[in-house]
């Protein structure tokens, strides 16, 4: 992917994650931000600022958050930010206890969508 201005990434991220093969994903964050061409300092924030808006905007269209093939290299689960703002958008419940229950279905939904 070519390097531009960050007003772009959200919907460079959204091609490049929707185009992925079902086998490649979820994908750590640090490969979202070698792909979308980005150099220190802050490569992963602005990958989450890129995902939290890819975020708003599938809640508002009722579709299944892309963001959720996007996990930490320290698991299988995202950042703590995508559940609290899951949360926030009303597409998870409150209770934490719930939450890797709820990315599991979406992250489902997301693929079955793809």
């Amino acid at each position: 992917m070519r390097v531009t201005d960050e007003n772009d990434l959200a919907p460079r991220l959204r091609e490049w994650l929707a185009g992925l093969p079902e086998e490649a994903v979820p994908i750590p964050y640090q490969q979202a931000a070698e792909a979308l061409g980005l150099t220190p300092p802050r490569t992963i924030q602005r990958v989450a600022l890129a995902l939290e808006a890819l975020m708003r905007e599938d809640v508002a269209a009722g579709r299944p958050m892309i963001a959720a093939l996007v996990v930490s290299r320290r698991g299988d689960l995202p950042r703590q930010g995508f559940f609290e703002l899951a949360v926030e958008l009303g597409r998870f419940p409150a209770d934490p206890a719930l939450h890797e229950a709820a990315y599991r279905q979406e992250l489902a939904r997301v693929m079955a969508e793809r």
